[in-house]
């Protein structure tokens, strides 16, 4: 079977010129295309087949590639992110991960991303514009283990908070590689620390490795 992320590994798309139109077109191809997101949305609900393991959540697995050096624009971004497929079931699950490339085999400057179905991997989304995300950075070599066992604790809701997991990224970079969970509301004190224990748990991470609890309007105002 071709991988299924052949297609996505030597795409390397970074900001794309604009035509300018007339504001009047400009605003209405920006409705024509919210009603399609909003419709292939709704289109792409997934549900389990016959006889599957249903998850508690739909998940959608998404990649992003940039050239480093390129101004990371939220327009360049959008551009950059694809989506790959979305699974509601442990089945499905695997049908997908078992032919993506392990994080450690990627080259570059990339991130695989796994969000709940309707949630963006991105700080402005309504779902995490208020809440916030733990930062593992790791030496190399070690992103695909710690990748594995933090989506599937997070498939099999060994977080116990809830609705606040969003998603979680691997970030692949040159001299490290970074691993992070997001959620909903950083204010919840309680919430981030049982998630940060949880983490510490699943990974198996020494006790002296340092965990950092970055707030998404931190983010966005640091990249400004």
């Amino acid at each position: 079977m071709n991988n299924k992320f052949d297609a996505l590994k030597d795409d390397d798309s970074g900001d794309h010129d604009q035509e300018q139109g007339s504001p009047k077109d400009n605003e209405k191809e920006k409705l024509e295309d919210d009603d399609k997101e909003q419709s292939i949305t709704r289109r792409k609900m997934v549900v389990p087949g016959p006889g599957e393991h249903p998850l508690q959540y739909n998940y959608t697995f998404w990649y992003s590639r940039r050239t480093p050096g390129r101004p990371a624009s939220t327009q360049s971004y959008e551009q950059n992110i694809k989506q790959i497929g979305s699974f509601a079931s442990v089945e499905q699950f695997w049908r997908f991960y078992s032919h993506m490339i392990r994080p450690g085999d990627l080259t570059g400057h990339s991130d695989f991303h796994l969000f709940k179905e309707g949630i963006k991997p991105m700080w402005e989304d309504d779902a995490n514009k208020m809440g916030g995300k733990w930062i593992i950075r790791l030496r190399k070599g070690l992103a695909s283990r710690c990748w594995e066992n933090l989506i599937l604790a997070m498939l099999g809701e060994q977080f116990m908070v809830g609705e606040e997991i969003c998603g979680a990224v691997v970030s692949v970079r040159f001299q490290e590689d970074i691993i992070s969970i997001w959620n909903k509301t950083a204010s919840d004190q309680a919430t981030t620390a049982r998630i940060r224990d949880t983490l510490r748990r699943v990974l198996n991470l020494p006790p002296n490795t340092i965990m950092e609890y970055k707030t998404h309007t931190d983010s966005i105002k640091f990249a400004c």
